[in-house]
């Protein structure tokens, strides 16, 4: 079986669900001939036709309302934003349509459709095509807020919020998209949404993170192992709703806590976890809690991208402050 990268994985995913239900579509701009910008659609448009890899015009309010409309159709809608930076425009489709639609109805329509964006910074891209704003979306009740880590976890969480009867926001690190490759069985197991992951197993800290930063994070946590200190490391995954119950046991477990996220730091999920840590688990705590976060201003241009990006060495600072602790 040839190894796959995170994007090739959202593609598999894609093909998996499309073959197996007749009722999920694509749509988004150049996501048909072009297959996307990113190639994530690569393939689908000869596979399905253009019923169901629908080309659309540059309009991101338009696609968001469009699929809310087929959802609650019957229809599975996946639609694409180019980038998280142009998906503003559809934020009122979402926040005002998608996520209100069972409430709204009182359960007799929902909207079980996937709001896919790539996201994050590191690519040396332009203004709007590095943003990380996932908080924003957290925020709205009625949506799900689901972001991929390897591409073993991309292809099980993509089937997992098709299936899901509401909406989800899906949103891929594309720092990563072709930075690792993985075996990722086309079997059409979906993973569980709502659930942290931990990637590694320890005993001093833990630390907490998603998407991309993670590679950092797994790094730091290498070189705190070569220096004594045994780091647990939880990938949360869906950070709407969050699984606090498995970062509250690590935490209960080590006493010492780093969250970590490329995001700005004010009003970021990194807030949200640290405030849910010191409601139910501040007396297992043996140091305040660090946050090792992108700052509060527009991710810069590519020559200062990488002091913005939370690196190795600021998360290992964080750690070593938490461990002089007693």
């Amino acid at each position: 079986m040839p190894e796959i990268t995170l994007v090739e994985a959202v593609t598999q995913a894609l093909a998996y669900e499309m073959k197996h239900d007749e009722t999920v579509m694509v749509l988004g701009e150049d996501i048909g001939k072009n297959g996307g910008v990113f190639r994530a659609t690569l393939g689908l448009l000869d596979k399905f036709g253009p019923e169901r890899v629908m080309d659309t015009p540059l309009a991101e309010s338009m696609i968001a309302g469009l699929a809310v409309g087929m959802a609650v159709q019957g229809l599975k809608p996946v639609a694409e934003f180019q980038f998280m930076g142009f998906i503003y425009p559809a934020y009122d489709e979402i926040i005002n349509h998608a996520a209100r639609m069972r409430n709204r109805t009182r359960g007799r329509l929902s909207c079980p459709a996937v709001f896919r964006a790539p996201f994050g910074g590191g690519i040396h891209a332009p203004e709007h095509h590095s943003e990380s704003t996932e908080a924003i979306f957290a925020h709205i009740p009625g949506v799900r807020v689901v972001i991929p880590s390897s591409p073993a976890r991309a292809y099980g969480l993509l089937l997992a919020a098709i299936r899901d009867p509401d909406p989800v926001i899906f949103l891929e690190p594309k720092r990563i998209y072709r930075l690792v490759k993985q075996n990722v069985p086309d079997d059409g197991k979906a993973l569980p949404l709502d659930t942290c992951f931990v990637l590694r197993e320890g005993s001093d800290v833990t630390l907490v993170s998603w998407g991309a930063q993670l590679t950092e994070t797994l790094k730091a946590a290498e070189l705190l192992h070569q220096h004594g200190i045994s780091a647990e490391v939880i990938d949360v995954a869906t950070v709407k709703p969050i699984d606090m119950e498995t970062i509250l046991n690590s935490v209960t477990k080590t006493g010492r806590c780093v969250i970590v996220h490329e995001a700005a730091k004010t009003g970021g999920i990194g807030a949200e976890i640290a405030a849910n840590i010191a409601e139910h688990a501040l007396l297992d705590l043996q140091a305040p809690i660090q946050r090792v976060t992108g700052y509060d201003t527009p991710m810069p241009y590519f020559k200062n991208e990488k002091y913005y990006i939370p690196n190795e060495q600021r998360i290992i600072n964080a750690v070593n402050k938490v461990m002089e602790f007693a």
